[in-house]
């Protein structure tokens, strides 16, 4: 376990249920409301992953895990990012909430003990997504999205769940390219976002230009 969790880590005993762990992590630490909306990922995930044909509990556990970090200030996270050996971007320096997603990969490592890179990259990409993306990546993304944790309804929302109806690409790209519109309004535009907007916009005209399979004969 590194240094820096070795305080959090004695009055945090895992239970063995993450579900419950996630909760009580986040509420003792006063984020009861990122609590209900990690629950609220996990489930949204895990739906997703069964309708798109991937590990319904991998996404339900990132799901959970997703925003684990929330309980660091935004002014600290550069400065914890650093003391973990994390790699801060510029845009990240400029604006850190977005360092959080790096972040909550080394708190579900160190103090949820997960190891499944697969669920790690997946908690590691959900508020930019990347290129390239599993669809793993994807569901996580796309789960967050859909489970909105401000008030109101995101001004997304519709065109998304349409999308999802084509496809989890489509989906994605749904929330994507509505940020991609207002670009010159965001207060950083982070290169991962940039590169997952290119990715998929060239996965989606593939898949379009693509004819179907058609079975063999016989």
């Amino acid at each position: 376990m590194h240094p820096f969790f070795e305080n959090e880590a004695r009055p945090f005993v895992r239970s063995g249920d993450m579900a419950a762990d996630v909760r009580r992590f986040l509420e003792e630490r006063g984020c009861p409301k990122t609590a209900e909306h990690c629950m609220a990922v996990g489930a949204e995930a895990r739906a997703l992953a069964l309708r798109f044909g991937d590990d319904p509990d991998a996404a339900e556990t990132a799901g959970w895990l997703h925003d684990i970090s929330a309980v660091y200030p935004n002014a600290e996270r550069g400065r914890i990012a650093r003391e973990l050996g994390v790699d801060v971007l510029p845009e990240e320096e400029a604006f850190p909430m977005i360092i959080h997603q790096k972040l909550s990969v080394e708190v579900a490592r160190h103090l949820f003990g997960v190891d499944r890179r697969d669920v790690l990259d997946a908690v590691g990409c959900h508020t930019t997504l990347k290129a390239p993306s599993t669809r793993l990546d994807r569901i996580v993304f796309v789960a967050d999205k859909i489970s909105w944790d401000q008030t109101g309804t995101p001004p997304y929302l519709s065109e998304l769940l349409k999308s999802l109806e084509r496809s989890l690409e489509d989906g994605a790209m749904a929330y994507i390219g509505h940020l991609w519109a207002q670009r010159e309004k965001l207060k950083v535009v982070h290169p991962w976002l940039a590169d997952a907007y290119a990715d998929l916009k060239d996965a989606i005209a593939r898949s379009e230009i693509t004819p179907p399979v058609r079975p063999a004969d016989g």
